[in-house]
């Protein structure tokens, strides 16, 4: 189902990655590999299942080129990507400060650019969040370290009661994922968001105001999703080995822009075999040329 709703996308793709040095030294944390794609790939997929089509990345200045240079302005697949850039980390509610302008009247999204999604193909969260009309949709996802993250509190009713910032109790195991959508209001919201005790603007202080306001939906991931965080060598590791057993074992590609692209329609066969002919002495290209194949929507 196509969106009534006019809804842009923000990817958050800037900080220095200083977990992963001396890896990201040289080179922006979601540019690294992930499995068989660059990182940056997989947050685009998230917002092109959603139904949004132009998108905005944030990167550093030091990275900015890069990020241009192998991501264009998203035309290969159907999209209109810009970029903008971020002088300063100071927290990801910061992302619609720097996207005020590239949003204007419309609702938005935020994906952080280090996040991986999976599962959401066969379901309509994706659709029904970015349909909204009013207020905000955030998804949370069962962990064994809620305490790293952004907390989703539960009276006895399960009834969402409290988001708290890494906490030092958390009230559940249930933590927020890099993954927000709202209304337009929360370009005001962001703006008179003020500073927490760790210096940053907190995406937290977004999600309680809206949770006051009886303005937001937490949907919960099920058991047959997966969120992949990629913060630490560990983390960065075990995506990369998570989306190779998917793909070895279903012969599927997960994060693929231009799969995506053509069956939402936005590229035609004949693009999708242009697009697959830059990568035809490797496994990707040979995928892409096994959907003209198939001929499957």
């Amino acid at each position: 189902m196509i969106s009534k709703i006019k809804r842009k996308g923000i990817i958050l793709a800037g900080g220095t990655g200083s977990r992963l040095f001396p890896i990201t030294k040289g080179v922006s944390k979601q540019l690294l590999p992930i499995y068989d794609k660059p990182m940056i790939y997989y947050p685009i997929s998230t917002l092109m299942q959603a139904n949004i089509r132009e998108i905005l990345i944030i990167t550093t200045s030091q990275d900015n080129l890069s990020f241009k240079r192998l991501i264009g302005d998203g035309s290969q697949w159907g999209l209109d990507i810009q970029f903008a850039i971020q002088e300063n980390p100071d927290g990801l509610a910061q992302s619609f400060i720097i996207g005020r302008d590239f949003i204007k009247k419309d609702h938005t999204c935020l994906i952080l650019g280090d996040n991986l999604f999976h599962g959401f193909d066969n379901n309509n969260q994706l659709q029904n969040a970015s349909n909204k009309k009013e207020g905000g949709t955030i998804f949370a996802y069962r962990v064994i370290d809620p305490e790293r993250y952004g907390v989703v509190g539960f009276n006895d009713k399960k009834q969402v009661i409290s988001i708290e910032e890494k906490p030092k109790k958390p009230l559940s195991k249930y933590a927020v994922t890099g993954l927000y959508f709202y209304d337009n209001n929360v370009l005001d919201i962001a703006r008179d968001v003020k500073p927490s005790n760790r210096g940053e603007l907190e995406i937290t202080s977004i999600n309680q105001i809206y949770l006051k306001n009886n303005l937001l939906d937490v949907q919960l991931m099920n058991q047959g999703m997966a969120w992949l965080d990629t913060g630490t060598f560990d983390s960065l590791y075990a995506a990369s080995a998570y989306i190779q057993t998917l793909e070895k074992r279903q012969g599927i590609k997960v994060g693929c822009p231009e799969e995506i692209a053509w069956r939402k329609g936005w590229i035609n066969e004949s693009e999708l075999e242009k697009l697959s002919f830059n990568y035809k002495k490797n496994s990707y290209g040979h995928y892409l040329n096994s959907l003209l194949n198939e001929r499957l929507h």
